[in-house]
């Protein structure tokens, strides 16, 4: 990797190919991490972190004595992973705060392990995926009432994932929202056009 200064004095980087010795400390054409390890495509890395994911959480079912079979996706620009099976409702607790907590241990276990924040998506038994349906209902039934109103409405208290549906369901409908308070009271307030 050489710099090259332009007019403005500011440093352009510019990648430059050169032959590799015999250790082959370059591939041809493949990027490499600050460590010379091959650097991965971006879906390459979800699915690195979703097997990270994935593994620590085996373990916690294992030392937990649960069953539960495990599901490793990629949503998106997310890694995604799905706990079922038998009855899971002491991983979702009241209101999802569990599921909550786990996976933000979760994440932190792939942040030990790659270095990198994770926004990585848990769901166990298919409460998040059920509550993306009530939440996407209920942002459709909101967007309705701001377009006849023609004023903001303001929604209950939300969770960061629950304001993410809405604040994404608000937008492909063609309005705007915005996410006001502070936590736990944080909630969603959508505009009219």
């Amino acid at each position: 990797m050489s710099e090259q200064l332009t007019d403005s004095g500011s440093a352009d980087a510019t990648e430059t190919t050169e032959p590799t010795d015999a250790a082959g400390s370059e591939q041809a054409g493949q990027e490499q991490d600050a460590s010379g390890a091959p650097r991965l495509s971006k879906i390459q890395r979800l699915e690195h972190e979703g097997d990270i994911a994935a593994d620590y959480l085996e373990e916690l079912l294992d030392i937990a004595d649960l069953d539960g079979d495990l599901d490793m996706d990629v949503e998106g620009d997310r890694a995604s992973v799905q706990i079922g099976g038998a009855d899971l409702s002491q991983l979702v607790g009241r209101n999802g705060e569990v599921l909550e907590a786990l996976q933000e241990l979760t994440r932190l276990a792939v942040y030990r392990e790659t270095g990198e924040r994770s926004r990585l998506m848990l769901d166990v038994g298919g409460h998040r995926a059920e509550q993306r349906k009530r939440l996407v209902a209920l942002a459709e039934t909101s967007i309705a009432q701001v377009r006849d109103s023609g004023e903001p409405l303001s929604l209950e208290p939300m969770s960061a994932f629950e304001r993410k549906v809405v604040h994404d369901a608000v937008a492909a409908a063609g309005l705007t929202s915005e996410s006001e308070g502070a936590e736990p009271k944080r909630h969603v307030v959508i505009l009219p056009a």
